[in-house]
């Protein structure tokens, strides 16, 4: 994740995006949206531009209209990725905000939402949060994944999925190129034991499911693709 494509258009923060709001859960600024009387939970992990990413919350908007109860945390404390920053590249800040520290912020924002009364959870990751989403799907701590354009994700990881998942890639990604992504639906058609599903998108590139310009009409087309799909399988199993 360390070249140029993981950080291509990068989003204009906005801490008041969306139609939720912001709230302290698990020891992390949230931003929250839908009935947080739903028994039904969906954790968004973003990627390194982290929770105020317009586009993010609005796809957070879009799966509480569903019917879910959505938590964007902030990862990174107040401390996205900034791309002009020549002090701190990509590499220097990814030392701060390793995926690993993600996976272990991610358990209590988990605990908190079931003890809201939410009885199964689901997460999607975008580049970054992806790495964190399928390490939550190994240790079994979520009902379902979806990984959108996965950052650091390998093989391995993959084998060692234990919840539905869903991989949503592009066709033009170095961090994960088609040919990975084959060896993702290979390994999965392996593990009849879990449901799996690995979709190529024609003609877009890493980051495109949020990182999309609202003025471009085929990029919007792609994208919303993309989170009918992510729906979808939430709905199929989180439930």
């Amino acid at each position: 994740m360390s070249g140029p494509q993981c950080c291509s258009n990068p989003p204009t923060l906005n801490p008041n995006a969306g139609a939720g709001h912001v709230e302290q859960l698990g020891g992390l600024s949230t931003y929250v949206s839908g009935s947080p009387n739903s028994k039904l939970a969906i954790l968004l992990i973003s990627d390194v531009y982290g929770y105020e990413a317009p586009n993010l919350r609005k796809l957070a908007d879009k799966a509480a209209a569903a019917g879910f109860y959505v938590v964007v945390p902030d990862f990174f404390n107040g401390d996205p990725y900034v791309p002009d920053d020549a002090n701190r590249p990509i590499q220097v800040w990814l030392k701060d905000h390793g995926v690993d520290k993600g996976f272990e912020e991610a358990k209590p924002v988990i605990e908190a939402v079931k003890s809201k009364g939410v009885s199964a959870v689901g997460a999607a990751g975008f580049c970054w949060g992806a790495k964190v989403v399928v390490e939550l799907a190994k240790a079994e701590f979520i009902q379902a994944a979806v990984l959108c354009h996965p950052s650091f994700v390998t093989l391995d990881d993959i084998k060692g999925v234990k919840a539905p998942i869903a991989v949503l890639g592009a066709e033009h990604d170095h961090l994960s190129p088609p040919t990975l992504l084959k060896q993702f639906e290979e390994a999965l058609a392996a593990k009849p034991e879990v449901d799996g599903f690995v979709k190529i998108f024609p003609k877009v590139a890493h980051g495109w499911t949020v990182r999309y310009s609202v003025e471009d009409v085929a990029a919007v087309k792609s994208a919303e693709e993309a989170h009918q799909n992510l729906l979808e399988w939430f709905a199929k199993y989180v439930k």
